[in-house]
């Protein structure tokens, strides 16, 4: 009786502390398999998107949009990455009880803030700062395809629009100014064009105070023939005002220029030039020949880049002569289907101006021309 008592209480014992044993090692073998989930998730996972990323990155400078479209990572959008991430930061939070609510919420917070930094539009390098260097004229120069030129070269970020900040916007501080510029490297140059500044009375002085070192290109151009031309946009804009001849003189039989019509003061190079020296050194003025930029694009483009020292990548090769436009076009680079060339209010015909008119306001800016070829060094031989 005393051994069937026993047996009847320590088999029942037994399978008690079998079924305890059980669920204890099932209770472990659970926690190793999320601690070792956790484990993946932050180590391997994270680090092959973060390659998955630079891969992207990598294939899209390279232009190759077949191999983009094979990657699955690369065909998500950027804001549906982002969610990715924040869910994913979300599960590892509630992993981590052992963390204040403030503290996960941080961290979750640093993480989306670093992937919508890291997949917003611009660039995902480098900072926006003032620019190194400015095209600061002249209008109907050919300021717009030094500006379209020069960006190509790697170590250039430039601004497309004109900020005018100099001569309109001056009141908006450099804070704004600041926050219209692309994002560069610090081995990159930042550049914007305004040609307005030429003539700009106050400009020079308040681009000094921004820095004294900054380095500036002026498009010049024969100022009859950018006369012409300036006359000629403004016509195409609006066709009911006076003639050209009209415009250009005071007097015309007495051969008296109106040197306050805009069009024939820009032109007037010495007298804008005197107005910057007194704030820049001559070399830090680089002069490009608009003629030149037109029949050697390479060799401007060439000066241009020793001028902010560069490396001399731009050059015969990235050009050809559009002979319907009348000026040369960037060649088809390897990520588009067509050239580059300027747009269609650029090579416009000019009106036709007579012949007398023409020699009178050669005439006219004969003297001006000569001072500053002096001033300069360079005769630009519009005479």
């Amino acid at each position: 009786m005393a051994y069937r008592f026993l047996s009847s209480r320590i088999v029942p014992s037994s399978n008690r502390l079998n079924r305890r044993f059980i669920f204890i090692f099932t209770i472990s073998l659970s926690f190793m398999y999320l601690c070792y989930s956790i484990l993946f998730c932050s180590g391997t996972i994270m680090p092959n998107q973060r390659l998955e990323e630079h891969r992207c990155v990598h294939l899209k400078n390279m232009g190759s949009k077949k191999l983009l479209q094979k990657s699955h990572y690369c065909t998500i959008s950027a804001k549906a990455r982002v969610i990715s991430d924040e869910t994913r930061a979300v599960t590892l939070l509630n992993l981590t009880g052992n963390q204040s609510k403030h503290s996960a919420f941080q961290k979750t917070q640093d993480v989306v803030d670093h992937k919508q930094s890291n997949n917003s539009n611009s660039p995902k390098y480098g900072n926006k700062k003032l620019p190194n260097a400015l095209i600061v004229g002249v209008k109907k120069g050919g300021t717009r395809a030094v500006l379209e030129f020069i960006r190509i070269h790697p170590d250039v970020r430039a601004l497309g629009t004109e900020p005018h900040f100099f001569d309109r916007n001056y009141d908006k501080g450099l804070d704004w100014y600041r926050g219209l510029m692309p994002r560069t490297l610090d081995s990159q140059i930042t550049m914007e064009k305004t040609p307005s500044y030429f003539v700009t009375r106050e400009a020079p002085r308040r681009i000094s105070s921004m820095s004294r070192e900054t380095k500036l290109i002026a498009v010049v151009r024969n100022p009859v023939t950018r006369a012409i031309s300036d006359y000629t946009q403004t016509l195409s804009k609006k066709p009911d005002i006076p003639s050209f001849e009209e415009l250009a003189f005071k007097n015309r039989s007495q051969g008296i220029v109106d040197t306050s019509w805009n069009a024939i003061r820009i032109g007037m190079y010495i007298l804008h030039l005197e107005n910057w020296l007194q704030y820049f050194r001559l070399s830090q003025i680089h002069f490009v020949s608009g003629e030149r930029l037109i029949t050697d694009p390479a060799g401007e483009l060439g000066r241009v880049q020793d001028f902010l020292g560069l490396k001399r990548i731009i050059t015969d090769k990235h050009f050809y002569f559009n002979r319907t436009k009348g000026f040369p076009c960037l060649k088809k680079p390897e990520s588009s289907s067509q050239p580059r060339c300027l747009g269609k209010s650029k090579g416009r015909t000019h009106v036709q101006i007579d012949q007398e008119v023409i020699e009178q306001l050669r005439e006219f800016y004969r003297p001006f021309n000569v001072k500053f070829y002096e001033m300069v060094g360079h005769d630009f031989r519009w005479d």
